[in-house]
């Protein structure tokens, strides 16, 4: 997870719950065509809960239209999370590729190669 360790408890655990909530509401509401197949990785909140910042990872679409569509949506997402939460202040939400685990899968096979090299006699 991406948040900082003096982060307030409460903060963590509503982005947690935001988190949560996100994906099971994201594909039970939303019938966006753009949309692809979903996860969503990590919640940041701003300290006075104004914004989430709201990273995915897409496995099958565009990441970029996925954006779009979530963007387009996140006022829709906020209303229903709003219900769910009960919370004075439900933060506005701005969602945002995450791009560490296709990062992480292309360092996977970048050390698969190098190993598969070593085990060829590809070394010096």
């Amino acid at each position: 997870m991406r948040h900082k360790k003096k982060a307030p408890a409460r903060g963590i655990r509503v982005a947690e719950q935001i988190q949560k909530d996100l994906a099971e509401l994201i594909p039970r509401e939303l019938r966006d065509p753009r949309l692809g197949f979903v996860t969503i990785t990590d919640v940041e909140l701003t300290p006075d809960y104004a914004y989430a910042t709201v990273y995915f990872s897409v496995l099958t679409g565009s990441a970029e239209t996925t954006e779009e569509a979530l963007n387009d949506s996140s006022g829709y997402l906020r209303n229903l999370i709003f219900k769910k939460l009960h919370i004075h202040t439900v933060p506005t939400l701005r969602f945002k590729h995450d791009q560490s685990v296709e990062r992480g899968a292309e360092m996977s096979q970048i050390i698969d190669r190098a190993l598969k090299g070593e085990d060829d006699g590809g070394g010096n």
